[in-house]
């Protein structure tokens, strides 16, 4: 069945943790309704059904496909469209209307989770930009497999927040005090890993605290990137005495993470990680399970139209 090309094809990954979920997208659908959008819609359910609902929909012929949802749904979205049988991916413009526990890449684009119809109003004056796509590449002992990213990829800390996070939400209740809850626990850890990984020629080996691979700003982690140059931000954390671990989070806080004595920055193409022993990892909010090693982080120039604001 052929699709209208104005037609919006609409995932809806409810909001974790709200209680007024419904409620919020009934008030997104009747401002959409307002404005004579064309639309088809899905409530996602459970994990993995974005990625899956999104790859229907680039498969079925949607020009538009459009992410109600925060990092994670975001990534599984992308990963839906860039593993679909599309040929012309530049053909499929991606819009998001920002609604989860974090929203890290829309606030990037000036996408406020709490003013959804400035986001709809976005999406309807549609100004186009192409944007880079991170890719994870590995084997796991009988395929090559690609995850697609267009944020960042955390190992040790940054990640580890992410699965605590994750946890505490369905005790807590709120977003926000499970993520702070989950930052003060895990920064105290001050937890290492023997990592070895490579990049620009250069091998970095040692007990790291945290690795943070960006094609965006990575929650503060790579304040530097920016989703159009081509190129990785790297952060790589060592381990803080207390006084620097409070400094830190102060820095990080004010973007100037990179400005710390423990954070060695660097910019590349590509990132060959051989070993990162007991580290969690994530994946624009999503916890990566497989951990095969070595696997290898890169860049995909212009690899995913986006929707922008003016």
């Amino acid at each position: 069945m052929a699709v209208e090309p104005n037609r919006w094809g609409i995932i809806y990954n409810p909001k974790a943790g709200s209680r007024k979920a419904q409620k919020r997208w009934a008030k997104i659908r009747e401002y959409m309704d307002s404005q004579n959008v064309m639309y088809d819609y899905v409530q996602s359910e459970g994990f993995g059904s974005v990625e899956r609902l999104a790859r229907t929909m680039a498969n079925n012929g949607y020009k538009t496909i459009v992410v109600v949802g925060g990092d994670g749904a975001i990534n599984d979205a992308v990963n839906g469209i860039m593993q679909s049988e599309v040929e012309d991916k530049h053909s499929i413009a991606f819009g998001i209307i920002p609604n989860g526990i974090g929203n890290d890449f829309a606030k990037y684009w000036g996408l406020d989770s709490d003013d959804y119809k400035g986001a709809v109003d976005v999406l309807i004056n549609r100004r186009l930009r192409k944007v880079d796509v991170g890719v994870l590449e590995y084997f796991n002992g009988e395929t090559h497999n690609n995850r697609f990213f267009l944020n960042a990829l955390y190992m040790g800390l940054g990640a580890r927040i992410v699965m605590i996070t994750n946890e505490t939400k369905r005790f807590w209740g709120i977003p926000f005090i499970s993520y702070l809850s989950s930052l003060i626990l895990v920064a105290f850890e001050r937890k290492l890993h023997r990592m070895h990984i490579k990049l620009n020629n250069e091998h970095i080996k040692g007990r790291i605290m945290a690795v943070c691979i960006g094609s965006c700003r990575g929650y503060g982690l790579t304040p530097s990137a920016v989703p159009y140059n081509g190129w990785l931000d790297v952060s790589v954390i060592y381990r803080p005495q207390l006084r620097e671990l409070i400094s830190g989070l102060w820095m990080l806080q004010q973007g100037r993470l990179l400005n710390h004595k423990i954070v060695k920055p660097y910019r590349t193409k590509s990132i060959k990680v051989l070993r990162a022993r007991n580290a969690e990892i994530s994946i624009d909010g999503r916890i990566w399970t497989d951990k095969y090693y070595p696997f290898e982080v890169s860049i995909m120039p212009e690899a995913l139209t986006l929707i922008i604001p003016r």
